[in-house]
């Protein structure tokens, strides 16, 4: 049966009939790119029949998720956010973590809203609008990307899992700024077959919910290699605190949040160290030129951007176009420099059992002057990606924690390990969760 951090007050039909009603709300707009209304009642029907005959479909049975524009569905061209793709060859496959999904006995109510081609942190899309987000009903905020969509469907409570990607902090981000528990594991993890590609060497298949619980779940039927889900006891544990790059501009209510959060984990008989890590300010030289995601996303999309450019958000172009004319040299070089900084880091971090910053620096920005300014989209936007891309260049795991005070606009605690430390951070998460949710009361 489904899995107890996942809602079973309800049958999955009446879920999905909420859902159903729910989408069509000027709250819910933007969200989706497409809602499979039938196929939803229909799987969702099924599940409900085999728990009246006490059998389960898999550990997922009935929990309604909603899944990122840019991760094939069986039958339909994978747009990614866009509208270039449109008449490419429909995908012949669900991708294999979908695939896993729907083994499992997962409802898929539709596909996700996001930022183009998923290369933003902000969330703003020019084809189909843009989600607001639902921590603010007096105003239009940035609901964060690139997995837009997917965060916005979970905090409105339209799905129980948002099904999404992150190759700079794109659940993360999302997840900070709605309010959510998002995780971003090592990247081996989950297979990214069947995912457009934005940056081969830094995507990777996540989860946003509502729990950590939650994630885990969600994780263990996609990379099929179930993690801990017992609690670390925080006594003893060493946090580390970057304090290069990681707490440059931070706003009055991110620094409020996290200070609240290092004073509550110290107070639980945790040690937080602070430590220079002068190496996380080496990143932006190190990517020099180009970097990552600019040289692998125009290697990707070229013939894209050859037919129809102007069919495309124009940022975006301009972000692909500065891996235009890279040398295979200069690439190379770049994934050298690359591995040498990850052993530099794993050096640093060794003998911490987490490093601790906030995800983002900053509370929702406003919709409205960032889809206005290209200059104030940019800066917004290197902002939010800078803390959580750190992390996908170490190619470590990650993961984002609600930490505000009741009353306050979401704030993230990201909390991150080295590559293949997802079990240890698991159980670190699942007890600085406890934690943090005693500020949210």
């Amino acid at each position: 049966m489904p899995q107890i951090c996942f809602d079973t007050s309800t049958t999955a039909a009446q879920r999905v009939a909420s859902a159903t009603e729910d989408a069509a709300s000027p709250a819910a707009q933007h969200v989706f790119t497409q809602f499979y209304a039938d196929g939803a009642r229909a799987t969702a029907q099924n599940c409900d029949a085999e728990t009246l005959a006490g059998r389960s479909l898999g550990t997922l049975h009935g929990v309604c998720i909603t899944i990122k524009d840019n991760i094939d569905v069986a039958g339909e061209t994978t747009m990614a956010g866009g509208v270039v793709c449109d008449g490419e060859t429909p995908a012949l496959h669900d991708a294999p973590a979908v695939q896993r999904l729907r083994d499992a006995g997962a409802v898929v109510l539709g596909k996700t809203n996001m930022s183009e081609f998923a290369f933003s942190g902000v969330g703003i899309n020019p084809h189909h609008g843009t989600p607001a987000n639902p921590a603010d009903t007096l105003h239009a905020r940035v609901p964060g990307g690139s997995s837009s969509g997917a965060a916005v469907s979970v905090a409105l409570g339209l799905a129980e899992v948002g099904i999404c990607t992150d190759t700079g902090g794109s659940i993360r981000i999302p997840a900070a700024l709605c309010g959510l528990v998002g995780y971003k594991g090592t990247q081996v993890r989950i297979p990214r077959t069947g995912v457009m590609e934005l940056s081969r060497s830094l995507d990777t298949v996540g989860s946003i919910t509502r729990s950590v619980r939650g994630c885990l779940a969600v994780d263990a039927v996609m990379s099929q290699q179930p993690l801990p889900t017992d609690a670390a006891h925080l006594k003893g544990l060493r946090f580390a605190v970057p304090q290069t790059l990681m707490l440059d501009d931070v706003d009055a209510t991110v620094a409020q949040a996290f200070s609240n959060s290092l004073k509550l984990i110290h107070e639980a008989g945790a040690q937080v160290v602070e430590i220079p890590f002068k190496a996380l300010g080496d990143i932006a030289a190190l990517s020099m030129p180009g970097g990552f995601s600019p040289i692998e996303s125009y290697a990707a999309h070229h013939a894209r951007l050859e037919r129809g450019a102007d069919r495309i958000d124009p940022r975006v172009v301009a972000r692909m176009m500065l891996g235009k004319g890279i040398s295979a040299q200069d690439y190379l070089e770049l994934h050298n420099r690359r591995q040498a900084w990850i052993a530099e880091a794993q050096q640093t971090l060794q003998g911490f059992d987490a490093m601790l910053c906030p995800t983002v620096p900053m509370v929702a920005p406003l919709i409205e002057p960032l889809i206005k300014d290209d200059e104030a989209f940019f800066k917004v936007n290197r902002l939010l990606l800078r803390n959580p891309a750190a992390i996908n260049y170490m190619d470590g795991c990650s993961w984002s924690l609600p930490c505000q005070e009741a009353g306050q606009l979401p704030v993230g605690l990201m909390v991150s390990g080295l590559a293949g430390h997802d079990a240890h951070l698991a159980r670190v998460v699942l007890a600085l969760e406890n934690l943090m949710n005693s500020l949210l009361r």
